[in-house]
């Protein structure tokens, strides 16, 4: 094949992905929903604790709260199991000294591909917000913490929802498969990143609202119809979306900013942090999205400069396994609607 098109070339990437994907079982896209711990400081010293954990499939992430040591339960916690969480009520007593610089723990926060979002309110009106993480399942509690290390906790929160999201990935991956130029590459990029920001910022703003699963099940249609574009491309065949692939992007980017607005939706946050969280999360999509089409971009021409060649019978394979993977994820979304 000629031009900027890498074709099967890419098959051992491919590969490696769906090898990793069949590996994980929690790789089925976005169902990484994080933990929410919010703490709300009635009097000095006693707190009111609201601690959500998802519920996959029936069975709760095996995420424990721990507070430090000398917190104690001044009532007797409550527990409630709603359909997509358990939430437990706690009221604690925590001495004069309060939480200042107290660790926060989430054990078995690092077994899961998810994460804890944090927010406290103080009786003096100041607020704080924290996130935990596989790679360090703890926060410590500092409400002087600045308006920059928020900021900074959402653009990796947008890394690294990007990056778990298998189906925005592989949909991004279906693009590069399908355009063949790099200009046509760089319009139909910007095209999804445009699309998808404007429904993000939609979404978290309280402007549309819709249900999850719905989306979820039109996300995976659009990495199938994709599937589908790239197998007729490159049996020589034309439609409208291979030859307007920046207006397909477009549309299904729309969608799939939904996708990625249930994130900051769940963890409920405060109005005086939604276009801070908003906008920081945004650049961490763009900047995990971008690390992603690059790394491909850059093994597709190691691959070349190397001289892989495969049988041209594989050349539709990659095409084969985005679609299949698309159907799947459809099939199982469907059921779970």
């Amino acid at each position: 094949m000629s031009g900027f098109h890498p074709g099967w070339r890419w098959l051992p990437l491919v590969v490696v992905l769906f090898t990793w994907m069949a590996a994980i079982p929690t790789a089925q896209a976005h169902e990484s929903r994080p933990a929410f711990l919010e703490i709300e400081e009635t009097a000095p010293g006693h707190y009111d604790v609201r601690w959500r954990t998802p519920v996959l499939a029936g069975m709760r992430l095996p995420i424990v709260l721990r507070f430090p040591e000398g917190v104690r339960n001044v009532r007797e916690p409550l527990v409630q199991e709603l359909s997509d969480s358990l939430l437990e009520r706690r009221w604690i007593e925590t001495g004069p000294e309060g939480l200042a610089g107290q660790r926060i723990g989430f054990p078995g926060l690092e077994l899961t591909i998810t994460e804890a979002v944090v927010r406290a309110e103080m009786l003096d009106g100041q607020s704080w917000m924290a996130i935990a993480r596989p790679s360090q399942p703890w926060v410590e509690f500092d409400v002087t913490r600045s308006r920059v290390g928020v900021a900074i906790d959402f653009v990796r929160e947008g890394i690294w929802h990007i990056l778990s999201g298998w189906d925005h990935l592989l949909f991004v991956f279906g693009l590069l498969l399908l355009v063949r130029s790099p200009m046509m590459l760089v319009k139909t990029v910007t095209a999804f990143t445009i699309a998808h920001s404007l429904t993000l910022a939609a979404a978290t703003l309280g402007y549309v609202e819709l249900p999850s699963r719905p989306i979820e099940a039109g996300i995976a249609l659009s990495i199938l119809f994709l599937g589908v574009e790239v197998v007729r491309e490159q049996r020589g065949r034309t439609s409208f979306t291979i030859r307007n692939p920046w207006v397909v992007a477009f549309a299904f980017g729309l969608l799939h900013g939904f996708g990625f607005a249930g994130v900051l939706s769940e963890v409920g946050l405060p109005p005086s942090e939604v276009p801070l969280a908003l906008v920081s999360f945004n650049v961490g999509v763009e900047v995990g999205q971008l690390a992603f089409v690059a790394a491909v971009l850059l093994l597709a021409r190691g691959l070349k400069f190397l001289g892989v060649i495969w049988p041209r019978r594989m050349e539709l394979v990659p095409a084969y396994l985005v679609g299949s993977l698309g159907a799947f994820w459809l099939l199982q979304r469907l059921a779970l609607a």
